[in-house]
């Protein structure tokens, strides 16, 4: 591990740290597994190496096909050289089937093909739960503008297209997904790229066959082990790293 520089974020599934250059950051993946606004938490051996290399697959394609991201290269096993950006404070949710929320809100029985890709944002703050807000919060609070939420949108439907490709192509249907966007500027222009992460934390995966999850949701509906479940997403995809140990989950109490 390279010595340790100055910690800048620790969230629940990753660490930022001052990065070797200005305007770069390295993204630490941490194994820490949380459900219900952390309410649940594990510690899952093996986690934070899969979803680092995962993120580094995702994030090179988008950069192959055009889509503007953070991602500048994979250091080690579980860190990674980012974009110093601007969060914008929203979570994008792109969502092709209805799955855990809206299938509640709406009463729509889970797996129901919408009739097309919708995307809806929710406030970032964990102390809210995240909650759902329209357009017109956005604007109204100064937390992105119409052109912005315009471009967003844009991307948003762009990463759909190609994960939804990728994973189809390996027997996954990509049911939901989120992602975070970052703001950065050339001089005086300020662009919007895709920031975080693109994980099977933060998208719903389920077998086109059979059903089974391959997500979180195995974590947050105790379905078994959620590294088997990681693990089988990157097999499919070839991108297994080595030396990575599959023990059961550990719960913290």
């Amino acid at each position: 591990m390279a010595p340790r520089r100055k910690k800048i974020y620790e969230g629940k599934a990753k660490i930022l740290y001052e990065g070797p250059e200005p305007g770069t950051l390295v993204q630490y993946f941490k194994d820490d597994a949380t459900a219900f606004n952390a309410q649940k938490k594990a510690t899952i051996e093996g986690k934070g190496v899969l979803n680092n290399r995962l993120s580094e697959f995702f994030m090179t394609g988008l950069t192959n096909i055009g889509v503007p991201n953070h991602f500048i290269r994979r250091i080690n096993m579980r860190e990674q050289l980012i974009r110093q950006v601007e969060i914008v404070p929203l979570e994008v949710i792109v969502r092709n089937f209805a799955a855990g929320s809206i299938a509640k809100r709406l009463g729509l029985e889970e797996g129901t093909a919408l009739p097309r890709p919708i995307v809806e944002y929710s406030y970032k703050n964990d102390a809210l739960g995240d909650p759902l807000v329209p357009e017109e919060y956005i604007i109204a609070f100064g937390w992105a503008n119409q052109q912005d939420l315009d471009d967003i949108v844009a991307l948003a439907l762009r990463v759909n297209d190609f994960l939804s490709g990728i994973f189809y192509g390996v027997g996954i249907k990509l049911i939901d997904f989120k992602i975070e966007i970052g703001r950065i500027w050339d001089g005086d222009f300020m662009r919007l790229i895709v920031a975080d992460e693109i994980s099977p934390d933060s998208c719903r995966l389920w077998d086109v066959k059979t059903g089974q999850k391959l997500d979180k949701d195995v974590f947050r509906r105790d379905l078994g082990s959620l590294t088997d479940a990681y693990t089988e997403v990157a097999r499919r995809l070839g991108v297994l790293p080595t030396n990575t140990t599959t023990i059961k989950p550990t719960l913290i109490n």
